[in-house]
């Protein structure tokens, strides 16, 4: 007779580095089932393994409804299916397409930040200039030189 391993909630949170909160949260969103005797809950080592994919899923950046329906098609054979692949190819290229436009979009606000930076370098030479001939620094552009001081 083969003894199935468990897990208690206090070891995932362990081996995972989660709080039992989070793994009580995972279980709220019907994305762990374990077993309860009383108010201990009794994880399988398919919870476990699925505890796995939740996190393997978020560093992906899926959602966790994402992630449920993942679930659900696996859920419905007992070795996946073709829905379930395509599913996954179908999400891994949206998550691909959403991480290239941020890294286009990173990109874009660098260089916005070099010519702000280079503009800055610049005008703080000019003013160092004017300062060193003993001329007093025009007011920047867009600054108001009538300002009252309080």
């Amino acid at each position: 007779m083969m003894i199935k391993k468990t897990y208690s909630i206090s070891e995932l949170a362990r081996e995972f580095e989660l709080t039992t909160r989070s793994i009580r949260f995972y279980e709220d969103q019907q994305l762990l089932h374990p077993e309860h005797k009383g108010t201990t809950r009794i994880y399988s080592a398919q919870d476990r393994v699925r505890l796995k994919l939740i996190l393997r899923g978020k560093r992906l950046g899926l959602s966790l409804a994402e992630i449920r329906e993942l679930f659900e098609l696996w859920d419905e054979t007992p070795t996946g299916c073709e829905k379930q692949l395509l599913l996954m190819l179908t999400t891994i290229a949206s998550r691909r397409a959403q991480l290239e436009q941020q890294i286009k979009d990173i990109a874009m606000v660098q260089q916005e930040l070099d010519i702000a930076e280079q503009r800055c370098a610049e005008a703080l030479a000019k003013l160092r200039q004017q300062m060193q001939k003993g001329r007093t620094p025009a007011p920047l552009k867009g600054s108001d030189s009538k300002r009252k001081v309080s």
